[in-house]
Order: structure tokens, then C-alpha cells, then sequence
């Protein structure tokens, strides 16, 4: 199919509404908002990271009602069992089987809240139905639902008692998005809505602006933007600038590469174009690759961030013209 023909076309203008009707919930936060639509188009999972009190449970509730997707939450807490999340064989005693109770990982959107407060096994378990799309219990594969995205949550700030992902299961998220505080104006438009007597558990006034079958458009239109190969070596220099950084312990993987040209296709395809330019990818670089990298201490000790040294990768690799 096209990328541009009216179906796709229908889909983009559907998707592209979702940030007003977000909007009604959460205040100020387009980007993210766009970062998780770009994610549902590349059928990937997003790591979400912000202090608490920023609204990621609400954003990621208020944005399954606008695509009118199957919603759950998990709270991870280090008692949690990997059958917890996605499932386990339960005796019935009137027809003396066991039967597979599903867990919340059969859903379409599902959040995992503060990801790393669970221990490995259990965080383990989620990324393998993150990667393979379906949970295998005594030998049996059990599909998930399409769509299936998980955004995670956790904490910046707060590391007692906590287990971090391994760079390799970092690796698997598409996306790491930063939620911030948000600015003077935006907080006071939050407290506005709040002393009119808005009440976060009542979506009632959001309503459904686009489904899975726009989301279906919108990832088969996404397939047929074009990429020069020029752009395609543009994204493979940025990302081998990250594994010759001094500044990089652990440089981005050909996967990351492979995720960089995924998001900055999505990107154009919503910007409206059936082309990817150089532009796209550094639009995309940060939030695709921040996650893929790691300091060595000694810059870490000097103050470095993966931001900031991917800023000066994409100031200094040369753009194609």
C-alpha cells in the first residue's frame, strides 16, 4: 500500500488528533504523547521516566481511551512472580484440569509501573512477551493481543531497593521517553482544572478519536515511506559514532540502528511526508538511542549525560545533502 492514499491519510489525521484529545486529561505533554504514538505505528514498547507526580499512569490510561485499546496495570513490587504478570496453570476441581488463567500481559496497552522495583526473574518474564509477543506455559505459546505495547515506568531519582535493567533488556524498549515537570503555565492550568472539580479517575469527557484498525493503516503506510540510501548511511554513522565515543562504555547496537530508522520513518509518515530525511532521524536520535548507550564512569564523574554526548554526536557525524 502507498503511504499516502486516503485511507492512510484518514488514519494519519485520527492519530494526529490524539494529542488534543489527550490534552482534555493531561496538560503538556504532546511530545511523549507523540514519542507513544510513534511507538504503537512501529509496534514497539516505550520506557517511561519521570519523578512521580508527572501523570504517566494517567497519560498512558487517557491515551487506551482515545484508541479505544484494552487497558491494564501492573504495580511492580519486589514480591511479584513472573506468573503474576503473565499467566499460570490453575487446578479446577470440578473438571479436575488445570486451566490457564491469563495474566494482565493480555491486553493491547499495558502499563508497568516502576519496572525496576521487581527483581530480574520477574522483569524477565515481561521482556520475553514484550520480544516474542505471546507467553509459552508448559510448553504451550499463547498468543498476545495485537496491538501489545508496554510502557514502562520508573523512577529517576530513587534507586533503594531497586533493580535496574540490563543494558541488554533496556536494548528491547523502542523508545525511552523522559516525562517532565511541566512548565509554570502548564502547572497552573493543571491546578485550574483541579479546583473545577476535574477528577483523574473519570475519563468520561475523553472520548475514542482512532482504533487498531487506524493503527493498522498507519503501520502498513508506515512500510512504504521511502529512505534514500543516503539517510540509511546517515543513521549507521550516528550510530557507530556512538560506539567510537570516549565518552560511551557501551556504544548503540545494529538493533538500535534498525529502531532509529523505524521511528524516523513513522515520524515522516505523521509529519505528512512519503520520504525520511535526515532531519527525521536527528528528531528521533535521542529518545531511540538514550537508552542504548552507557557512560564510562569516569564521564559520568564529569558530569556527562547520554543526551548530551548524543547532542554532540549529531553536531559533529556530517548530514547528506
Amino acid at each position: 500500500m502507498p503511504a499516502d492514499t486516503a485511507e492512510a491519510r484518514d488514519a494519519r489525521q485520527a492519530l494526529t488528533a490524539l494529542r488534543g484529545e489527550v490534552a482534555k486529561a493531561v496538560v503538556g505533554q504532546d511530545a511523549v504523547v507523540t514519542g507513544l504514538v510513534i511507538a504503537l505505528l512501529c509496534r514497539g514498547h516505550v520506557l517511561l521516566e519521570g519523578v512521580p507526580g508527572t501523570a504517566k499512569t494517567l497519560l498512558v490510561r487517557t491515551l487506551s481511551r482515545t484508541l479505544d485499546l484494552d487497558f491494564k496495570r501492573v504495580q511492580f513490587t519486589p514480591d511479584l512472580m513472573p506468573g503474576d504478570v503473565t499467566g499460570s496453570l490453575v487446578y479446577d476441581n470440578r473438571t479436575a484440569e488445570f486451566e490457564f488463567r491469563e495474566g494482565p500481559v493480555f491486553t493491547n496497552l499495558l502499563l508497568a509501573d516502576e519496572i525496576n522495583r521487581t527483581p530480574p526473574k520477574t522483569q524477565a518474564s515481561l521482556l520475553e512477551a514484550m520480544e516474542e509477543r505471546q507467553v509459552s506455559v508448559e510448553g504451550v505459546p499463547r498468543p498476545l493481543p495485537d496491538p501489545f505495547v508496554v510502557c514502562a515506568t520508573q523512577n529517576p531519582i530513587e534507586y533503594e531497593g531497586t533493580y535496574p535493567l540490563p543494558e541488554a533488556q533496556l536494548d528491547r524498549f523502542l523508545l525511552k521517553l523522559t516525562v517532565p515537570v511541566p512548565s509554570r503555565e502548564d502547572e497552573i492550568a493543571v491546578l485550574q482544572r483541579h479546583a473545577e472539580g476535574f477528577d483523574p479517575r473519570d475519563l468520561s469527557q475523553v472520548r475514542a478519536v482512532a482504533g487498531a484498525g487506524d493503527l493498522a493503516a498507519g503501520r502498513q503506510a508506515v512500510r512504504a515511506i521511502h529512505v534514500d540510501p543516503k539517510v540509511t548511511g546517515y543513521v549507521v554513522d550516528l550510530c557507530r559514532a556512538t560506539r567510537q565515543s570516549p565518552s560511551l562504555h557501551l556504544g548503540v547496537s545494529p538493533r538500535g540502528a534498525t529502531a532509529l530508522l523505524a521511528t524516523a520513518r513513522a515520524w515522516a509518515w505523521l509529519s505528512g511526508r512519503d520520504y525520511v530525511t535526515p532531519d527525521d532521524a536527528k528528531a528521533l536520535a535521542r529518545p531511540t538511542l538514550r537508552h542504548r548507550v552507557q557512560l564510562r564512569p569516569e564521564a559520568e564523574l564529569e558530569g556527562a549525560t547520554p543526551d548530551g554526548v548524543l547532542e554532540g554526536i549529531l553536531n559533529t557525524v556530517p548530514v547528506p545533502r
